[in-house]
């Protein structure tokens, strides 16, 4: 099984990476570049048998994988075909 994360700033929250990337894109010649927000992805592979993975995943999501005072995160559990 994988489970996919994605970890991004809080809507409240600048992000300065963010704007420097979307600024070298307008200068690059997109000026129609609103904005740019930049977060992490990460793919994690796991014995589909184990009991509870998901809910021991959120926690490592909050605790290790993001700052859950300036991002959020997303968790999703993908069977593999």
């Amino acid at each position: 099984m994988k489970a996919k994360v994605i970890v991004t700033p809080k809507a409240a929250v600048l992000d300065p990476q963010g704007a420097a990337v979307r600024d070298a894109m307008q200068h690059l010649g997109m000026p129609e570049v609103q904005s740019v927000r930049i977060g992490k992805y990460l793919e994690i592979e796991v014995d589909e048998n184990s009991g509870g993975v998901e809910e021991r995943l959120h926690s490592l999501c909050r605790d290790l994988l993001s700052n859950p005072v300036i991002e959020d995160y997303r968790l999703e559990m993908v069977n593999h075909a």
